[in-house]
Parts: structure tokens; sequence; C-alpha cells
């Protein structure tokens, strides 16, 4: 049996902690939150929790082993450096935390101590997700040309981040997932404060990679409708994912270029197109927070490398990071 204690009760803490008490190979003793309003909604639906104003009756606590860190990113790398530190396990919601520095430092600590980290970029757990990675890994799109995303919608505001760092990490994680070891090399961002609270509520961000692929990310706070659509393309078949879709989140559309001839003169280029089907694949409609846990609990017992380690959480730390500098900058290109 993992002990666990859980930092963080606010908005996403109450969906890890029904999780992890729902796994039987996890024993959630603790759940910390500094507001006294949280914890009283936490002992409603949880009585037999201990419930803690103060985080350190967690990371101080010898019985427990693994530490879920459910908070504000400014205080992941104080709260997961002190968790590694006494020798336990940690789970960090997204994004890993506010520097690249900072995520190498616990990375490196992590491996010095033999202990796991797990960032929760919970799409990866996603049916839609999960069937995308298996149509990139078994050639069923062919070589990769772009990843094209669109998440927007009214609020919510976040008081320490701007949009890209808010609704962006999920998709980066997504594309760094699927795209097959196709590392970036490059960030643009543009993005604008229209309600002015120092921080981008709009934003563009394109993100160069090698192999000629390229991603592209919308962020928006301020859309009068809520849209969370994908477009990835291959030269062999396209697919759009549409995650607010009940039954047909994704379609695979057999249309592509298929050859160019001539390219010695410009205007001597043809370009012929092939049209196909249009296939609806099953996806799985699990919990992507239960498979998740699973994950996570597999990966403690058996001692292997999750998909959404410090390393993945990391490279999405650094487009990130990137991103804030090419804002700055007008756009500018900031290699990574």
């Amino acid at each position: 049996m993992i002990n666990v204690g859980v930092i963080g009760y606010g908005y996403w803490g109450p969906n890890i902690v029904r999780n992890f008490m729902a796994n039987p190979d996890l024993n959630v003793l603790k759940v910390s939150d500094m507001s006294l309003d949280r914890l009283e909604v936490l002992k409603k639906n949880h009585p037999e929790i201990s419930a803690e104003q103060d985080a350190n009756s967690i990371l101080n606590d010898p019985n427990i082993d693994l530490v879920g860190i459910i908070t504000s990113t400014s205080t992941h790398f104080n709260l997961a450096k002190t968790a590694l530190e006494n020798g336990k396990h940690v789970f960090v919601e997204k994004p890993f935390t506010a520097t690249s520095a900072e995520a190498k430092e616990l990375i490196e600590l992590a491996d010095k101590k033999n202990l796991l980290i797990m960032v929760d970029h919970t799409f990866l757990f996603t049916g839609a997700v999960m069937k995308m990675k298996e149509l990139t890994s078994n050639g069923t799109l062919g070589n990769l040309y772009y990843y094209d995303s669109v998440r927007v919608n009214l609020g919510l505001f976040q008081y320490d981040a701007n949009v890209i760092w808010d609704l962006a990490p999920h998709d980066l994680s997504i594309m760094n997932y699927i795209n097959n070891g196709v590392k970036p090399i490059s960030v643009n961002a543009v993005g604008s404060d229209h309600i002015g609270k120092g921080f981008e509520d709009v934003a563009y961000l394109t993100v160069k990679c090698e192999n000629n692929f390229i991603g592209h990310f919308h962020a928006n706070w301020l859309s009068p409708v809520k849209v969370r659509k994908t477009l990835v393309a291959g030269d062999k078949k396209m697919l759009v994912w549409d995650d607010l879709e009940v039954d047909e989140k994704i379609k695979i559309y057999n249309k592509r270029v298929e050859e160019v001839q001539d390219k010695s003169e410009f205007y001597k280029l043809q370009v012929k197109y092939h049209h196909g089907d249009i296939l609806v694949p099953v996806v799985e409609m699990t919990e992507a927070l239960k498979l998740e846990t699973e994950h996570l609990v597999d990966c403690i017992k058996n001692k292997k490398k999750p998909i959404n380690g410090g390393e993945e959480g990391l490279e999405v730390v650094k487009i990130l990071e990137a991103s804030d500098l090419s804002l700055k900058n007008g756009g500018k290109e900031i290699l990574l």
C-alpha cells in the first residue's frame, strides 16, 4: 500500500483525491489546503481523511510515500523539492515548474534519491490521445506535417500566469507525446493583455520542430464559445480531434497531397490530391485520471519510467519559458 498526502484542494484537487482514493493500491492519509473553507468541503466529502492547513504536516510525515502537489505553479518547486528531500515520490500538477532550471534541479534530485516524478499531463491518458498516439506510431498518418490546436473559452483567468502557461501545456504535452521523438527547435509567440491584469489573455504560439514538423497553438480566455479542436496531418492521412464531441471525437480523413512533379520551375509545380473515406475510430471512454493513477501506481511499484515524467514536464516548460521571451520581444524566434 502506498500512503499518499495531497497538497491543494481547490479546483482540481478534489478530482485527484477522488481518483487516488478509488485506487486499491493508494491510501490517502492527509490533504492540506490553506483555505479553511476548502478544508470544510474536504471533511464533508471525505471525513476519513485528515484535513490539514499546513502542508508541512504532509511533507514531514514519515508515513507518507507519495505527495500530490495540486497548487499554483509558483509553489511547485519548493514543495516538490522538500518532498523529494524527505524521500517521497512526487505527483505535480501541470505545468511542472515555473522555470526549466527548477525542473532540471528536481529531476536531478529525484534521480539521486531513486524517486519518481510524474507531471499531471492528464490528456495523455484520454482515449482520444491514446488513439492519436497509436495512429502516429503505427504509420497510419505517415510522416507528420503539423499539429494545429485551438483551445479557447471565456475565462478562467489566472492570477499568476498568462493564457499560454494556463492552456497550452495540454497541447504541448500531447504534441511531444504523439510526434515520436521529433524535438522542438524554436518558438515564436505573440499575444495581448486586453483586461489589464498584466498577463496575455489571447495568444498564438508556433513551435518549429525537427523534420519540418510544426506546431501551432491558439490559446484564448476571451472567446464567446468554448472550442477544443486539433488537426494533425501526415503525408498519408489526416485527422481532426474535437474534444467536445460526445461520440465522434476523432475523425480520420483519407486525404493527402499525393505527389509533386517537376520542382525545377515554380510555375510548373503540379500537385495531385487524394480524396478518400472518413473513418471514425472507437475511442476508449475510461476517465483519464483513473488511467493516469493506475500508471502512477504501476511506475512506483515496478520502478518504471512514466510517459509523463519529469523529463517530459521539462520539455513543456522549456517551450513555455521561450514563449515568454518571444512575447517580450515582439514575437522574435527563440531557439530552444
